[in-house]
């Protein structure tokens, strides 16, 4: 079983795996430890990760990044706007109202949604697993932010579905952060908890966690977010800036060519970087637009101002994080920064002056996430043992259940009137995952909506309502009303649903019970033996322990069997009523808002796997063009090095003829052909390379293989031929029959190889490695056993007598009898091993 934890990130994704010694980074096929969460597309096939990134400068309209930001989101969203007017490709909305990306793919106009595109990324982060850990992978927990809404958890999780993963877990990537933090730490307090901040300042939104650690145990007290609050955006203000300059010194507007977007916001986030660790910092880039060289400096006193609105946004989430917390800046322990923006400095410095305390960076600040969730995953795996850690993470909504129920009590002529009711299920700060029981007196079917309380912390847009439950139908059967009992669930992918609903009624049945003197009565329930439990219905019931009985409250009832017992005086039998509890589950119908149909879903989980496969074949048709891209250069260098002596001029000609041929056509109309046709034109190479590379082969390995056959004649002959004793039992017979053999090889050997060394290297020779081989073995098959035969054992003294006189029973007693006298076991009997040794020894000859 898998345990991998991925983290999805705006720009770039990290998985890591869960190995016997611990948590491990796997790295991709470029041996680098983050891949870039960027899909390309083109006229033959899709690239993802690290060869996508190329794209953004050379194809940009066609390649997808940041595409994080955009699912389980409205188009008409305010935010997604603005994310799309600093984003190159084609967006528009589609028929559900949400984003709808539209690319050139296989010559052809293509569209896709966002969960299809971070579908293909999460497949490609799966790859990556598969190929490191050697075994197929599909549970998994990845990390999302703590901001997303129930659409989005839904979206993320059809994109793991089109993927081929199945998720145990959709993690707050800040609660992951404080897993890999406070898990390793042996120091944690066992009463009082410490108190730890943990700041992730990432690509395009910012997040805030308190925690509070014990020993064995990790609870988040408080979040605070902000969605669009990152390092993207101090590159957007050093562009905006560098756009004006740029307008007016060089007179080019950057903003109405992609492609010098691109580069130019590529030099900024650089610029960013180099302002982290210096006071100043430049900026040059050639051919900018318009063949035009750009040139750029600035301090980072500049730097800070130009992002001061920024930097209050950060300083204003920071003391939100303490309020959500309830805790004041003197009650923390330690405050922890990660994500890639986190090395700004300005950012240092207001975290210093809100928390009181100096941030650390004892974790990494990239790779954290993802170690976090391998971690969780092996948690939740039966496959690993895990330190006991118990996480308690927090829910950052308020959901509420709604429904409709009508007034008590109508008068005469008036209508039910249909009251809306809700309730706060699962506020603000409930743990995750957590169970609410609910209670509704119905008598008949009814709806609940689940919904939340309140959105100003959701993306703009976003629906109050979540989905509906439709209970019923049921049918009460002891009163006009039925009780029942709804079970909702707030998961571990912090999605809430009611899981089942139960009718339940109580009604009385009536039970025998017998009476006997004592005051105790015996109830036959089903012909089951009767127990004794007290007479309820006997007020002196307290009097039996002395014996007395009240004879009035005796009656004579008819009993199961119809049968009466008036016979019977010590003995009577009444009935009694008992509750009995009745329990009968309800259906449960759910109906979701603002998700994927599952027939759709299922048609991208197909388009998927066909551009996977179209991307496969791809792969394989380019190694087999540089197949014979390589072998064309390979064996022209021999020829006229390594296997010059080993091909006749004629052969030597027609093979570096078509050599040149076949590059010819590499680089012209071979440029672009199907898999087939590269195949075949390697073999059609291979037939008139193979035989000289055949000979080359030959002479190379000729001279080992004929010493190991001289060395195999020699032992065998010089074996049969010796005086050495241990060698006396075998038969002279057989000697002389492998000496034979050793001669007869000796001789086709001396024969083939008098034969080849009149031969020239250029001809095809006669004695070849694989006969020599085969001579050995066949040599070694028939000799080995005549030469290894075993000795024969020697032959053992018979048993004595019996003793004359007594029977053969008394005789074997008495002798048994006699050496147990003197001290002395009786030896068995022995076995005629020696004819029998001696019979398969004949039967190996033979």
């Amino acid at each position: 079983m898998s345990v991998v934890g991925f983290d999805v990130g705006n720009e770039n994704c990290i998985v890591a795996v869960a190995r016997q010694r611990g948590i491990d980074v796997v790295l991709n096929d470029e041996s680098k430890r983050e891949t870039p969460g960027i899909v390309s597309f083109n006229e033959k096939q899709r690239f993802i990760g690290t060869a996508a990134s190329a794209s953004l400068t050379m194809a940009p309209k066609n390649t997808i990044s940041q595409i994080k930001r955009f699912i389980g989101r409205k188009f008409s969203d305010p935010e997604v706007q603005q994310d799309l007017r600093v984003l190159p490709f084609k967006v528009t909305e589609g028929p559900d109202g949400c984003p709808l990306i539209h690319v050139q793919y296989l010559g052809e106009n293509r569209s896709f949604t966002p969960s299809q595109i971070l579908g293909m990324i999460l497949s490609n982060l799966k790859s990556i697993a598969e190929k490191n850990l050697q075994t197929h992978v599909t549970d998994c927990v990845i990390g999302i932010p703590v901001f997303f809404s129930e659409v989005q958890r839904r979206a993320m999780l059809d994109a793991a579905e089109i993927a081929g993963l199945r998720p145990l877990r959709l993690m707050h990537e800040t609660t992951a952060t404080a897993l890999a933090y406070g898990i390793y730490k042996t120091d944690l307090p066992d009463t009082d908890p410490i108190n730890v901040v943990f700041v992730d300042v990432g690509h395009a939104a910012m997040q805030i966690c308190v925690a509070a650690f014990k020993k064995g145990q990790l609870k988040v007290l408080g979040h605070a977010f902000d969605r669009s609050l990152g390092g993207r955006d101090f590159d957007e203000v050093l562009f905006q800036h560098f756009c004006l300059k740029f307008k007016e010194e060089y007179r080019i507007d950057v903003l109405s060519n992609a492609r010098a977007c691109q580069r130019l916001r590529a030099a900024c986030e650089k610029m960013k970087k180099v302002l982290s660790a210096n006071p100043e910092a430049p900026l040059n880039i050639e051919c900018l637009m318009d063949e035009k060289d750009v040139k750029g400096y600035l301090k980072r006193e500049d730097f800070e101002k130009l992002a001061q609105p920024i930097l209050e946004r950060v300083r204003a989430l920071c003391e939100r994080a303490l309020a959500e917390a309830k805790l004041s800046s003197d009650k923390l322990y330690a405050v922890e920064v990660v994500g890639s923006g986190s090395r700004v400095p300005a950012i240092l410095k207001i975290l210093t002056n809100v928390f009181r305390k100096e941030p650390s960076r004892t974790m990494n600040a990239s790779e954290c996430i993802a170690r976090g969730c391998a971690l969780q995953c092996a948690m939740l795996s039966p496959t690993f043992r895990v330190r006991e850690f118990e996480v308690q993470d927090a829910f950052p909504f308020n959901v509420s259940l709604a429904w409709k129920g009508a007034s008590p009590e109508c008068e005469e002529g008036e209508t039910a009137v249909e009251n809306s009711l809700s309730s706060i299920v699962f506020p603000k700060g409930n743990a995750i995952p957590s169970t609410k029981m609910l209670t509704f007196y119905r008598s008949g079917s009814f709806l609940l909506d689940v919904m939340y309380a309140d959105t100003h912390d959701l993306p703009p847009g976003t629906s109050q309502k979540l989905s509906n439950f439709a209970i019923g139908p049921f049918k009460p059967t002891t009163a006009d009303k039925a009780k029942i009992k709804v079970k909702s669930r707030l998961n571990l992918h912090g999605i809430v649903s009611v899981e089942s609903a139960t009718m339940i009624e109580e009604e009385e049945v009536e039970v025998p019970v017998e009476k006997t003197e004592g005051g105790l009565s015996t109830m036959d329930i089903e012909g089951n033996q009767a127990v004794k439990v007290p007479d309820l219905n006997n007020p002196s019931m307290g009097a039996a322990e002395n014996g007395t009985t009240d004879p009035s409250a005796m009656e004579t009832v008819e009993t199961n069997s119809n049968t009466k017992c008036a016979d019977m005086e010590s003995s009577k039998k009444i009935m009694s009523k008992k509750k009995k509890t009745k329990r009968t589950d309800v259906p449960v119908k759910e109906s979701i808002f603002g998700v994927v149909a599952q027939a759709d879903l299922q048609k991208a989980v197909e388009h998927e796997y066909e551009m996977a496969l179209q991307d496969r074949v791809m792969e394989e048709t380019k190694d087999k063009k540089n197949a014979v891209e390589a072998y064309v250069y390979d064996m022209r260098n021999k020829m006229y090095e390594k296997y010059r002596e080993y091909a006749t001029d004629s052969e030597r000609e027609q093979l570096t003829a078509r050599l040149q041929e076949t590059e010819d056509w590499l680089y012209d109309e071979g440029e672009d052909e199907i898999k087939s046709v590269y195949v075949a034109k390697l073999e059609e190479l291979k037939k008139l390379g193979d035989p000289i590379e055949e000979r080359f082969r030959e002479e190379s390995s000729r001279g080992l293989c004929v010493e190991q056959l001289l060395h195999c004649i020699n032992s065998f002959r010089t074996a049969a031929q010796s005086n050495d004793p241990k060698f006396d039992h075998i038969e002279v017979a057989d000697k002389e029959k492998v000496v034979y053999e050793c001669n007869k090889a000796e001789e086709w050997l001396r024969d083939k190889n008098s034969q080849q060394e009149q031969l020239p290297r250029s001809a095809n020779p006669i004695l070849l490695c694989g006969e020599v081989r085969k001579k050995i073995e066949t040599l070694d098959r028939f000799c080995k056993p005549i030469m290894t035969k075993s000795r024969p054992a020697p032959a053992k003294p018979a048993s004595p007598p019996p003793n004359k006189g007594t029977s053969e029973m008394g005789s074997e007693t008495s002798a048994n009898g006699s050496a147990a006298e003197n001290g002395h076991p009786q030896a068995p009997e022995p076995m005629d091993a020696d004819s029998t040794h001696v019979e398969g020894e004949r039967m190996q000859t033979d």
